[in-house]
């Protein structure tokens, strides 16, 4: 019996001449695609015009040379002034900040990125012989030799610092309902001590909140960290307390060399849908915490408070040829969402406040929280200093029952 496939292609049982010619050509396809089939001429020049036209277009991209429409401004001014009252609108209903040191600084905790000589952190540091500063903060280093970081510590441990007024003013945001996320570059944990809810702070770069051992992988808590690390005026370098595990216990930041946290990645998109960017205290030259200013639509308005105008945001080649967009267009005559307020964080945050009408609230609420945290501190040194009394009257005590009676 024949199959349909040759009766389907053999009527009659005879072949014409077109058919035969098919069957040869189908034949010389079939042989040339097991050979490895060079690209003709044209169609190299063909790939070669779409890869520079892809380029060409990413380069227009980046130098804002379009042929759409420029999109209308959000803003009723681009201006310090204008920012504050699309925030106090309807219109702006979710906002996304972004924060590195400088929104610390004001607590006293030092830098670390470059401590100047003859400082007490430059001081404890140059033992070391580290080729940098930041060189504390390399996962290599850190796995052949952890005792820098851990002196860095002791200068950068949380709870030792108050939140600042910038912290207060984020978590101000949320009270109002205006928070969408809170990313952070720091690891000073200051965003949870200020109150900040752990479902809209994004530590970008891990936090001192918990630590995990290097070996078996046991987590430390927070306190448990800090009773080691200032257990002794020498350097102390925390090890696992199980049983046949002698590994170094690493707070959860993320040092170089080391992956973002999967908090990052699962919240990047926050920036393509929230209303507002505010960045705050932070040069922008850290990637890719800097390239989330790219990830907004072209219209959100972008308030960057910082001492210094970078102008830097997401001015990379890479970001501007697949997002299209730079840094900021603070400078640029069609600017018409990006606006640069000079200065601390604190005074920006306490300026943007007042005309928002919550400069009062917010002095209240810094006032309040630093007069219970005080408290707290206060209260936790006198127990400390009397266990400290207890156990060394107990340990006295105890030598003395001891003692042998003399013959």
């Amino acid at each position: 019996m024949s199959s349909e496939k040759e009766i389907a292609s053999d009527k009659d049982g005879v072949k014409g001449k077109d058919e035969v010619g098919a069957d040869a050509a189908s034949g010389a396809e079939a042989a040339e695609d097991k050979s490895e089939k060079k690209p003709s001429l044209l169609e190299q020049t063909t790939s070669n015009q779409s890869t520079a036209e892809w380029l060409t277009e990413c380069m227009k991209k980046s130098m804002n040379i379009s042929d759409e429409p420029k999109p209308e401004s959000v803003l009723d001014e681009v201006s310090f002034e204008g920012i504050a009252r699309y925030i106090k609108s309807d219109k702006c209903k979710n906002i996304v900040t972004m924060a590195g040191a400088g929104i610390s600084t004001s607590a006293g905790i030092p830098d670390f990125r470059s401590p100047s000589p003859g400082s007490r952190l430059y001081n404890n540091l140059q033992k070391y012989n580290l080729p940098h500063p930041k060189a504390m903060f390399s996962i290599g280093v850190f796995h052949e030799n952890p005792e820098p970081f851990f002196t860095l510590c002791k200068d950068l441990f949380p709870e030792t610092y108050r939140p600042t007024p910038c912290h207060y003013f984020i978590k101000l945001l949320e009270k109002k309902n205006k928070l969408m996320r809170h990313f952070t570059q720091n690891i000073d944990t200051l965003e949870r001590v200020a109150g900040l809810s752990d479902d809209k702070n994004v530590e970008a770069h891990g936090s001192f909140n918990t630590g995990h051992c290097l070996e078996c992988g046991d987590e430390y808590s927070l306190e448990w960290m800090k009773e080691q690390i200032f257990s002794k005026s020498e350097t102390v370098v925390p090890k696992c307390i199980k049983e046949d595990c002698d590994g170094v216990v690493k707070p959860d930041i993320v040092f170089f060399g080391e992956s973002l946290p999967k908090k990052f990645a699962q919240n990047v998109s926050d920036l393509g849908r929230c209303d507002c960017l505010i960045v705050m205290g932070t040069s922008l030259v850290v990637r890719p915490f800097a390239s989330l200013t790219s990830r907004t639509l072209k219209t959100t308005p972008r308030l960057y408070i910082n001492l210094e105008n970078t102008s830097a945001g997401s001015s990379d080649v890479m970001s501007m040829m697949f997002t299209g967009r730079s840094g900021f267009d603070f400078d640029k005559e069609d600017n018409i969402r990006d606006v640069f307020w000079q200065g601390t964080c604190d005074d920006g945050c306490y300026a943007l406040a007042d005309l928002l009408g919550w400069g009062v609230e917010l002095r209240q609420m810094v006032k309040e929280e630093h007069e219970r945290l005080d408290k707290e501190k206060s209260a936790s040194s006198k127990k400390k200093t009397s266990k400290s009394g207890q156990d060394h009257i107990d340990k006295s005590l105890n030598k003395s029952a001891n003692k042998s009676p003399k013959m």
